[in-house]
């Protein structure tokens, strides 16, 4: 997918999903949606009753889905239904935490079954997650792990080896949410990243304006644009005009930020 957007000069836009929010049966009709509507790839969060950087639009999605007691094995079955209507790469952000209860060896082959093609590990840091690392890559699971400006750089090299699919880059140390602007440092600690590896670099954290997906492409030469909280927070915003609504605004969202109408 990285080597077709390389070829067109384009950058993959990387929409997030909280998983069962508002509903599972929503989260299902909107990925295709995304899908047509020029997305590269769909990250799907896992829901987890204490995330290390989420702001409070995702953190509330999580926590109304963990109130209605939406399981892991429930978001396997969703996205394993919905699967076949989307052709784009599917990446879960899950917790360690949440993989370790359910059972490594039992989540990775769940979620190869259901149609995801990488996991997000923000709290598995190097190097103990070589051997987890491993165990996902031999379950045919891509790894992305990431990396904050405050990283230091052995640390970066030690996660831009472990990660197969891309390096998750945080635009700022902080949490997820919408901003005005990126950091001005943005374009230049990317491509510093992009010097030590081969491996594609995304870019999240405050991602939410058509400006700022031109930016990280034409500025950064970032691989990737990672939407969070924006999409979450429309889909609260219409959850009461029903499906339909929230994905016809998803799509116009996502077609807005990759320049389209």
């Amino acid at each position: 997918m990285f080597e077709m957007s390389r070829a067109r000069s384009e950058i993959a836009l990387m929409p997030f999903v909280a998983a069962g929010y508002p509903d599972l049966a929503t989260m299902a009709a909107v990925l295709p949606v995304m899908e047509r509507a020029g997305a590269s790839m769909i990250e799907i969060g896992i829901p987890f009753s204490d995330p290390i950087a989420d702001g409070p639009t995702i953190q509330e999605a999580f926590n109304d889905a963990l109130t209605r007691k939406v399981k892991v094995s429930q978001i396997l079955e969703t996205v394993a239904g919905a699967r076949a209507s989307v052709s784009i790469p599917l990446v879960a952000m899950v917790s360690y935490s949440v993989v370790f209860r359910y059972g490594v060896d039992r989540f990775l082959t769940d979620a190869k079954q259901a149609g995801f093609d990488g996991l997000i590990l923000p709290d598995l840091p190097p190097p103990e997650g070589q051997a987890v690392c491993d165990k996902v890559r031999e379950a045919g699971l891509d790894t992305v792990l990431l990396v904050a400006p405050t990283t230091t750089e052995k640390r970066r090299e030690e996660i831009a080896r472990l990660s197969s699919g891309f390096i998750y880059y945080l635009s700022i140390s902080g949490i997820t949410g919408e901003r005005d602007k990126l950091p001005a440092n943005l374009p230049g600690n990317v491509k510093q990243l992009k010097q030590m590896t081969d491996t594609p670099v995304c870019v999240g954290f405050g991602v939410s304006r058509r400006e700022h997906v031109t930016d990280l492409r034409d500025k950064a030469g970032a691989d990737g644009a990672i939407v969070g909280s924006a999409i979450v927070k429309r889909m609260k915003q219409f959850a009461p005009d029903g499906v339909d609504r929230i994905s016809a605004e998803v799509g116009q969202y996502c077609r807005e930020l990759l320049g389209g109408v």
